[in-house]
């Protein structure tokens, strides 16, 4: 009988020691203004605590305003929106997570002028961007090792809408892959489109034009970013102009918008400066950001049988202009890039009832604007 004890108590004692026997790292981009000037940090974060400790920060890239992370986690790529004509840029770091080292390892034109958006297929063999004022968008080969080849193929866009101060042309703001990878789709704040592509990686120009090659969002609603639940066939995007979050049906490339709900305080604006969006990793919850006057985080529960929405909670960023946001694997806490006033704020999320709680832990640093977290084994 001691014996059995004796081994159910290893057994859970090194289990135990396997299921925490990983490090989560934070990962964040900048607008440094000066590529001279520290652009991508590294942080440990605790997922028990949710606390951070800065362990490195890396120069050499100008303005990396969005990170990924390649699907293995050994790399990442960011856009260097130069806001400066025919500087804009993509480029590769590789992070050793043994060493704990980000090192620049490749760099390419992105094919137009402020790219403001990275992703990644889950095969990790292609790199697609968006070019915010380029209003284009490309794709590139990944090579191996981090590296990335010229754009194979870059795509340019001549659309408007109606907002005179915003809609003038076509501006991409986000370069998202469908979860199978077959699929990717680049909002068109400028158009009121959602551009859809499906991957051909034979073909010459491998982005070919879905059916229908795009939707159409509200005129005046400036599609910023989209995601997909990880269970049910809906994507949601946010509207910047706006300030809504546009639910979709999604099937083959295909996206139905079926609801829209505001992302926005009462006060009517002319624009409201929604910017992130993203679901709870158990798909029961979604977040979206919005900046200008609101600064908050607006939360919703997604029903389970049909995708729809409802709010439920709204939530003060603790800073100004909430660019990008992070949910972190473990589904425990929320962490907000306030890019303005130049603070990283971490809240607890309660996973039954979605809503976020103040931890206390903050760090500052020069105008934080991209999140990445990711744990790997120690």
């Amino acid at each position: 009988m001691l014996r059995k004890i004796f081994f159910t108590f290893v057994i859970m004692f090194f289990g135990g020691l396997a299921t925490h026997a990983q490090q989560y790292y934070l990962f964040v981009g900048s607008y440094n203004h000066n590529k001279e000037k520290d652009g991508v940090y590294l942080f440990r974060f605790n997922d028990q605590t949710g606390t951070l400790q800065q362990v490195s920060a890396t120069k050499g890239i100008l303005n990396p305003s969005f990170l990924t992370l390649s699907p293995d986690g050994k790399y990442i790529y960011a856009c260097s929106e130069a806001q400066t004509p025919n500087v804009g840029g993509v480029s590769s770091f590789a992070f050793d997570s043994v060493k704990e080292t980000v090192t620049l390892v490749d760099r390419q034109d992105s094919g137009g002028d402020n790219p403001a958006y990275v992703g990644v297929d889950p095969t990790g063999k292609w790199l697609i961007c968006a070019n915010y004022s380029g209003g284009s968008l490309s794709i590139f080969p990944l090579t191996g090792g981090g590296h990335i080849a010229p754009a194979k193929q870059t795509i340019a866009f001549k659309d408007s809408s109606v907002v005179r101060s915003r809609q003038l042309s076509s501006h991409i703001h986000a370069a998202v892959f469908s979860p199978d990878g077959k699929y990717a789709f680049f909002p068109d704040l400028g158009a009121d489109k959602i551009h859809a592509y499906q991957l051909a990686p034979e073909a010459a120009e491998p982005l070919q034009p879905a059916s229908p090659p795009f939707a159409r969002t509200t005129p005046g609603s400036g599609p910023r970013h989209i995601t997909f639940h990880p269970r049910l066939p809906m994507a949601y995007c946010i509207e910047e102009i706006s300030g809504t979050v546009a639910a979709y049906q999604y099937h083959a490339g295909k996206l139905d918008s079926f609801q829209r709900v505001d992302a926005r305080l009462e006060k009517k604006q002319a624009d409201y400066g929604s910017a992130d969006i993203h679901i709870s990793p158990d798909g029961r919850f979604l977040y979206a950001s919005t900046r200008e006057d609101a600064n908050s985080i607006f939360i919703y529960s997604i029903n389970q049988r049909n995708g729809r929405l409802k709010q439920i909670g709204v939530e003060s960023t603790q800073g100004k202009h909430p660019r990008n946001f992070v949910i972190d694997p473990t589904g425990r806490f929320l962490l907000v890039a306030n890019q303005k006033t130049g603070n990283i704020v971490v809240f607890k999320r309660d996973q039954k009832s979605g809503l976020l709680k103040k931890t206390g832990v903050e760090v500052t640093l020069p105008n934080p604007s991209s999140l990445q977290i990711r744990a790997y084994a120690r």
